[in-house]
Parts: structure tokens; sequence; C-alpha cells
């Protein structure tokens, strides 16, 4: 028995919950991946898997026995990535979580140009909005809008997103447009409301201008805890939306979304790609975490404060 090829059987077997599923995204056939957890079994003496015929549960020696063979995978994959002619080459599976319109809008699209550069990195892409509990669910990193009240996670800051306020035109026609941001509180005005995981509620948006701020948590008849189900409602003219700019640049574009209340700014919003702090940086995440920071560049780059342009004479 191969120690390491049966460690990598254990741990896909662990982190897709099938044999089956297992020996495709290794290249094997499912006997040889059942013969390598069994031998892995036997030379260790415990249990490491639950079988039934319909599917595969870790035990708890199991689990713990996974979170050292995935640090351990992790250091070979570092050994063999550090060595000359491999370093541009990292390889491995990565699981991660990123909000469904950045998946959607950004990353999604920009994939195949990532695996034509690292073809060997396997990614399986949770698309939420939820609260991921990175420990239990095994997953390597989450790109997350917001700050992150989780203390415990070690977090880059790849992104400022610009927000603004936007309605359909149906919206407008019916509702009206609001002059101030207080008048979102009018009984004649709807937002659409954004369910944060942290806290399960709406929250109120801080509005800006000219030493003038205003706390705006408007009125809604509809909430939801998905971005994509978010910017739908907005174009269905459920109520005004708070976006950042890639989310709205193509609605507004084609005139889908109107941009309201333009004299007034909305603080950025900080977009994180966050990990735990015992989960080993492998070159494979590293280089994921490095995409994403350059795709936002490109996508939502930060603003500039214009220089002052010098004065000029006339004479």
């Amino acid at each position: 028995m191969d120690r390491i090829d049966a460690m990598q059987a254990f741990a896909r077997v662990v982190e897709t919950r099938s044999f089956t599923q297992a020996a495709a995204t290794l290249q094997i056939n499912k006997t040889t991946v059942t013969q390598l957890v069994q031998q892995l079994e036997a030379r260790l003496r415990v249990k490491l898997l639950n079988r039934t015929t319909r599917k595969v549960n870790v035990t708890a020696d199991g689990a713990a026995y996974y979170e050292r063979v995935v640090r351990l995978l992790a250091d070979l994959d570092d050994a063999e990535t550090s060595l000359s002619g491999a370093a541009v080459a990292p390889r491995g599976h990565l699981r991660v979580d990123v909000p469904s319109p950045l998946a959607r809008l950004v990353l999604v699209p920009a994939l195949p140009a990532f695996h034509a550069r690292y073809p060997d990195i396997e990614i399986d892409m949770g698309v939420s909005d939820r609260r991921v509990d990175l420990i239990d669910e095994r997953v390597d990193c989450v790109v997350r809008g917001g700050e992150l009240t989780d203390p415990s996670l070690v977090a880059r800051r790849v992104a400022d997103l610009q927000l603004r306020v936007y309605a359909s035109p149906a919206y407008l026609a019916r509702a009206g447009r609001p002059a101030h941001p207080g008048e979102l509180a009018d009984t004649h005005h709807r937002v659409v409301g954004f369910l944060w995981a942290r806290s399960g509620r709406t929250l109120p948006y801080a509005m800006h201008r000219a030493g003038e701020r205003v706390e705006v948590r408007g009125r809604h008849v509809f909430s939801v805890d998905d971005g994509n189900a978010y910017l739908a409602a907005g174009l269905a003219g459920l109520g005004i939306l708070w976006l950042p700019d890639y989310m709205a640049r193509e609605h507004r574009a084609r005139g889908e979304l109107v941009p309201l209340l333009d004299d007034w700014q909305l603080d950025p919003m900080p977009l994180y790609v966050a990990f735990p702090p015992n989960r080993h940086v492998s070159a494979k995440l590293r280089v994921f975490i490095d995409w994403v920071a350059a795709l936002m560049e490109e996508h939502a780059p930060p603003m500039r404060t214009p220089r002052p342009r010098p004065a000029t004479s006339r004479g």
C-alpha cells in the first residue's frame, strides 16, 4: 500500500461523501479507492468511515484523522511546488464559497483563463451568501462582503465595493423618484430587503452628503438572503436597491436600472477572502486568492481622488 495514495483516496471520499465520486476525481477505479481505504483502516486499526448502500459518513476518529491528513497533503504539495520547475504549477483540490452575483458575473466567466494557467487545480465552488462553518464543512476559503465579525478568521481585503442606489423604471413610474434618502421611509416608497447571514435581518445603509448623514432602512414587502434574487426583485420593481457597481453595470447600460440620489455617497463595502488560521495556505490557495484580487481590481477598481488641476493664467 502506498500510504500517500491511501491518504489521498481517504480524503477525497470524505470530501465527496462517495467512493464513486472520489474515484472519478482521482481518475482511478472505485475498487482501487475501496481497497486503499480498507488497507489504511487495517494499518491504523481504526474504522475511518461508516458505509451504507446509500451514503458514506466519516467516523469521529476518521474526522480527526482527516484534519491531519489534509494538512500533511498540503505540506507535500507545497514541498513539491517549491522545487524549481514546479513552482509555476500548483495543483490540488480547493473548496471555496462565494456570493452568487460574484460567481455569476465575475468568477465563473474568468475560470477558463484560470484553468488554462493552473490546469491541475480542481475547484469545488459553493455559491451562497450564507454563513459557512469553514472547519466543519472543510472549506478552504470564503469570499464575503461587509466587515468580518469572526475574529478567528484570517482575511485578505481584495476590494472596496462602491455602492449606489437604484430602482427600475417601472418602480419609479409607480412611486416617483426620491430627492432625499429620508423619503425612502415614506409610505409610498419600498426597498428590497437583504437578509445578512451574520444577523438574519436587514441592516440600514448610511448615506452622507456635505456633512449630512442619514441612516436609511426603508420599508419593504420582500426580503431575501441571496444576491441574485435581491437583484431580480429590484428589476421586477419590488423596491429600491443598494448595489455595487459590478452588479448594476449591465442593467444600468440597458436602462433596466436607474441610479438615484447621485449627490449622496455610501461608504464602500469591503470584500474579503477569509480562511481559518489553522488551514494551511497552500500554493493552490495562494494563487486562487491572488486571482480573485486581480479580478476585483479589474471589475471593482478603487476610487481615485482626482488631482487638482494646476491654475492657469489668462493674459
